[in-house]
């Protein structure tokens, strides 16, 4: 969806689809921008993504939510675009809903599947908190997730997962890493 002509946003909102953005992929594609401001207004729900490695080395969510809300507010050419509570929004909320699984999950309610992230915002990158959301969107990065619950399973306790090992990955992906060096 970077190449959206206006009367094509509002064949997206009748349709009802979902849009997932994946901005650093299309940046580093260089496949256009999506005009996830015309596509908000126009009610349609935008998701954020990441794409796959191939186009998106490293799969950072947080560093996807910064991008989504800087890239959108360039894009629209209005500081106001694109906020971070909506970028957050597009990272959880709306994700389910392209999913189809929102009424099971991505918010916190009763009777939901909760999935919690715990970030520690005492770092000096994300001082002085004045508004945790756009610290999170804006400031935050993967080092400081500490904590991660999914569906009740604890999975990320204190920076440190929980159900993988991952000297085991880092060796894996190494092998990998050689078997593609090897066939190139």
């Amino acid at each position: 969806m970077t190449q959206l002509e206006a009367s094509e946003i509002t064949a997206v909102a009748r349709a009802n689809a979902h849009v997932v953005h994946c901005p650093e992929s299309n940046l580093k594609l260089a496949a256009g921008f999506c005009p996830v401001d015309r596509l908000l207004a126009a009610e349609v729900n935008v998701a954020l993504g990441t794409d796959g490695a191939a186009s998106n080395n490293d799969l950072d969510m947080l560093g996807e939510l910064r991008t989504a809300a800087l890239l959108g507010k360039g894009v629209a050419d209005a500081p106001a675009a694109v906020p971070a509570y909506t970028t957050l929004r597009m990272a959880t909320l709306n994700g389910a809903r392209a999913l189809g699984i929102d009424a099971e999950t991505d918010s916190l309610e009763i009777g939901k599947s909760a999935g919690v992230v715990a970030l520690d915002l005492r770092d000096p990158n994300t001082q002085p908190v004045y508004n945790p959301v756009s610290q999170v969107v804006y400031a935050a990065a993967r080092d400081q997730v500490r904590q991660v619950w999914v569906a009740g399973q604890h999975l990320i306790r204190d920076g440190e997962p929980m159900t993988l090992d991952p000297a085991a990955i880092l060796d894996e992906a190494r092998e990998w890493g050689v078997r593609i060096a090897v066939s190139q």
